[in-house]
């Protein structure tokens, strides 16, 4: 089993920055690829980006060249680096693994989640 919880969140001005941090417990991130996931008030739930066993890393078009993601195995620890934040980044942000080797896109391909931390950007 893995368990994972989400922090960072905070409320940042339009243009700032922000880390969120995702850490495991009860199993490692050594064998997981691991996805943020946010959904805003009223909407659904979307792909943020995911990062592979080996540090391979998919963005959103939303949030590419702005958002970086990162592992650290050996905290069992995956990283968001948010820069140049808007309003529209406002949302709860999840994060997620799965056991697996591939690119993971969808949410339904997530086994494990966390309990989300609150983003609010203002403008």
């Amino acid at each position: 089993q893995v368990q994972l919880v989400e922090s960072g969140g905070g409320l940042v001005q339009a243009g700032g920055s922000l880390r969120l941090s995702c850490a495991a417990s009860g199993r490692t991130f050594s064998s997981y690829a691991v996805g943020w996931f946010r959904q805003a008030p009223g909407k659904e739930r979307e792909f943020v980006a995911t990062i592979t066993w080996n540090s391979g890393t998919v963005y959103a078009d939303s949030v590419k060249g702005r958002f970086t993601i990162s592992r650290d195995n050996a905290k069992n620890t995956v990283y968001l680096q948010m820069n140049s934040l808007k309003p529209d980044d406002t949302a709860v942000y999840y994060c997620a693994a799965r056991y697996g080797s591939n690119v993971y896109v969808a949410s339904t391909e997530y086994r494990y989640w966390g309990q989300g931390t609150q983003l609010t950007v203002s403008s």
